[in-house]
């Protein structure tokens, strides 16, 4: 046994290691990461490689390999259906909406309405009578979903589609619902609901990607209307949580061409998951209400750029006069909180709201070992008091807005599959304005002060959550 134990497994953990080193030396976002990683491989590789295999892997190669097989099925559609949109595009010549364009990989379309829907009551009315409203299919995608009155109500509500010869897809999040009974699966399955995971972990291959997350939050109805947001369904996202209290959360209900991209968002997720390319409507629905420019920005670890993250760079370099961000989770990148301080000493009026009630406590604790740096800077940051505040929303001056799903924070920049609706239309920027101007007033401003007169111990606790950061 010990000749065994040292003659071929230490060895072979050894060039595991070595091998799994080689690797992140080649593929490891960022020179911080490549050498943290490879020194752990190298010298521990008992406790490292394992921990690489999971939290390590910089790119969900499962996604990007099956993105190259189904080129000759799902691009095809896909061409025919940027064909029928063609007349609705917007045909941007900004340069600053050229580029979010570039980075969707979408187009912006003309002929819109993004409807505001704050908080869950407003939400979960507009979703359900989407659903009621459904004639030939139901797109249904999120990150949580809970075995409680509002999962029900959106189970009984699928189940009487189905029952009106609706077609009804339903995608979930493997990890974001482990505490989903399968009983409730079972019997959206048994109504004749087509039901499926994500699968982040499919496959021997992929079987320790578990650090992935479809966080994506989409319905869509008949290709005609959608929803994107904050929301996942739970009590909770109405306020009847006590530990959290009011949730403030905002979604957006779209009509229109934009819709589609939406769909193909959902359509790809699809296609991974169960390998089915689901027959649905392409052919544009413009809205007579109004006439809004949208394009949808779907991110995450299967993208060639870091979408997320670059698109927050992008807002926040495009912004003259005001940028408000709102994030329950804040703890971006270095290249973000840069960006940040340099528009605060350019004359920006940036604001960061986020929760006072802790929700994830090593990210809460995480803000506090940079937010000294950005108070300085003349970043203001705003703690919402009512409750818990949920939602991801971008002011950019009184020109632009965006509502979705991405976090400021690595999980969402580079480990998370999400999606943005990027709005840039005066009278939308003028409604988020509005929204976020109340919700200023349930904030108390955090000072420079308050921050350096907490105790050491404190301090210590806030730079060692900030080093786990990269995985939180």
């Amino acid at each position: 046994m010990a000749s065994w134990l040292f003659g071929v497994l230490i060895p072979t953990i050894h060039l595991l290691g070595i091998l799994s080193a080689v690797q992140a030396l080649m593929s490891s976002r960022t020179s911080q990461g490549a050498i943290a990683w490879i020194i752990s491989l190298v010298t521990v590789p008992y406790l490292a490689v394992p921990a690489y295999w999971v939290f390590g892997r910089p790119r969900f190669y499962g996604y990007v390999s099956a993105r190259g097989e189904r080129d000759s099925v799902l691009r095809r559609v896909l061409a025919r259906y940027r064909n029928l949109v063609e007349p609705y595009l917007a045909g941007a010549k900004e340069a600053d909406v050229l580029a979010v364009e570039k980075l969707a990989m979408m187009p912006l379309t003309s002929g819109n309405r993004a409807e505001l829907l704050v908080d869950g009551e407003a939400t979960f009315e507009s979703l359900f009578a989407g659903i009621d409203r459904a004639e030939q299919y139901v797109l249904v995608q999120f990150f949580i979903v809970r075995d409680d009155a509002l999962g029900h109500e959106l189970k009984q509500r699928l189940k009487n589609a189905v029952a009106r010869d609706v077609r009804v897809y339903f995608l979930y999040d493997e990890i974001g619902c482990h505490k989903l009974p399968e009983r409730y699966l079972r019997d959206l399955r048994g109504a004749g609901v087509a039901v499926s995971a994500f699968h982040s972990s499919r496959g021997v291959r992929h079987r320790f990607q578990l650090n992935f997350r479809n966080h994506r939050k989409i319905l869509v109805v008949d290709g005609r209307e959608g929803w994107v947001g904050g929301f996942n369904v739970g009590v909770e996202y109405l306020g009847q949580n006590p530990k959290h209290g009011h949730w403030r959360d905002t979604h957006l209900r779209l009509a229109g061409p934009s819709v589609l991209g939406l769909q193909e968002a959902f359509w790809e997720d699809w296609h991974w998951a169960t390998g089915e390319v689901a027959s649905l409507t392409w052919t544009p629905q413009v809205t007579c209400e109004e006439s809004q420019n949208v394009v949808i920005v779907p991110s995450g670890p299967a993208d060639p750029q870091e979408t997320a993250s670059l698109l927050v760079q992008h807002a926040i370099h495009s912004a003259h006069e005001r940028l408000w961000v709102t994030s329950p989770y804040f703890v971006p990148d270095h290249s973000v909180q840069d960006a940040l301080r340099l528009a605060a000493m350019r004359g920006v009026d940036v604001r960061i709201m986020m929760p006072e009630r802790p929700d994830h406590l090593l990210v809460f604790l995480s803000a506090f070992s940079f937010l000294p740096d950005m108070l300085r800077a003349g970043v203001r940051v705003y703690r919402y008091q009512p409750g818990f505040l949920h939602q991801k929303v971008i002011l950019i001056d009184d020109v632009a807005a965006s509502v979705g799903t991405v976090n400021l924070d690595n999980r969402s920049f580079r480990l998370n599959f999400e999606i943005t609706a990027v709005v840039p239309d005066r009278r939308f920027a003028a409604e988020v304005h509005e929204m976020l101007v109340h919700d200023f007033t349930a904030c108390r401003e955090v000072t420079l002060e308050e921050i350096q007169s907490r105790a050491l111990w404190r301090k210590l606790l806030s730079r060692a959550a900030y080093l786990l950061s990269p995985v939180q």
